[in-house]
This record gives structure tokens, sequence and C-alpha cells, in this order.
């Protein structure tokens, strides 16, 4: 029987989309927040029946309001901008993919670490897959995928990890949903 897979996306929810189209199938449920539009544009691939909306900063009750028919469902992060209430990484099995190879690097925690990484010069990057805990990229890396940095142009070490990360979340949801 297949598990319920709830997606909470900050920003644009390609990754999602991509994910979607590569494991044939979408999350059950969709979760982002109100943001300043001028902030980002939601792929427009993403099924409006499974979107829902919170408030920029989501409070507890929100969450228990949207999850509350999700009592079993695998919970990914893709771009989500909150860290998440520990009551709910209490009670879900939480996972967030960071374009950011902290278990190298962990000063490369937190937002825009390809950005951080790119301007430091570092000669190896990469992405992981986490459990989430309530902090920022905190919890154990299940997953990890590295490659030589030296000498990509920014838009090239978007891209590889932007693949690498699409690539371990197909591995992972195949086993775990």
């Amino acid at each position: 029987m297949e598990k319920n897979w709830v997606a909470f996306f900050s920003q644009t929810g390609s990754e999602i989309c991509e994910i979607a189209e590569k494991l044939d199938r979408w999350p059950d449920l969709i979760i982002t927040n109100h943001r300043p539009e001028h902030l980002r544009t939601i792929d427009k691939r993403i099924p409006q029946d499974r979107l829902k909306w919170t408030k920029n900063k989501p409070e507890i009750q929100e969450y228990r309001w949207l999850l509350e028919n999700y009592s079993d469902a695998i919970l990914t992060l893709h771009g989500w901008l909150r860290i998440m209430p520990e009551e709910i990484c209490e009670r879900f099995s939480i996972f967030n993919g960071h374009p950011g190879l902290i278990t190298e690097y962990p000063e490369l925690k937190g937002k825009d670490p390809q950005i951080r990484a790119f301007e430091g010069k570092y000669p190896v990057a990469g992405a992981v897959l986490h459990r989430v805990v309530a902090g920022v990229d905190e919890g154990k890396v299940l997953m990890e995928e590295r490659f030589n940095a030296w000498n990509l142009e920014l838009d090239e070490l978007f891209h590889i990890l932007k693949d690498r990360s699409i690539f371990m979340w197909c591995s992972f949801l195949k086993k775990v949903l």
C-alpha cells in the first residue's frame, strides 16, 4: 500500500514537479506559504486541486489543520524556508533536500548554500537528503551526492545540484512511498 506524501515549498515548486513527473506520482497534498509576489513565481505544473496555502509564517495550529488527514504521511521539504515546529517533527517522518554539502562543510547549513559555496570557491560541492528536526539542517543525513566544483560557473553549479537532488529524491521516495 502506498503511503501518503505531503510536499512543502516556499519558492517555485519546480523540484516537486520534476520529481512527480519522474515518479509518475504527485504528492497527495502540496503546501506553500504566502509570500510577496515579487519573490517568486509558482510552477504552473502544480495541480491546483492538491495545493494548499499557509500564512507566510505558519503557526502550529495551521500545520495541525493542514495535516490532520495525513497522520501516516511522509513529508518532504523542497525549498520550504521555514523551520518545522518540534511537535510536527515528532509526529511525522519529514525529510529535506539541501543543496549544500553539509557533511563536509557544516557552515553551508541554511539558505542559499550553493551561492556561498560558489563565492567561497569550494573545491567540492554537493547536495544532501536529511531527516528534519526542529533546527536548520540539523537532522541525520541519509544520502549525499558530491562532485568536483572547480571551474564551474554559478549556473552550472545550480544545474548539477538540482539534477543530483532530483536523483536522490526519486531514489529515496521509490523506497519509502
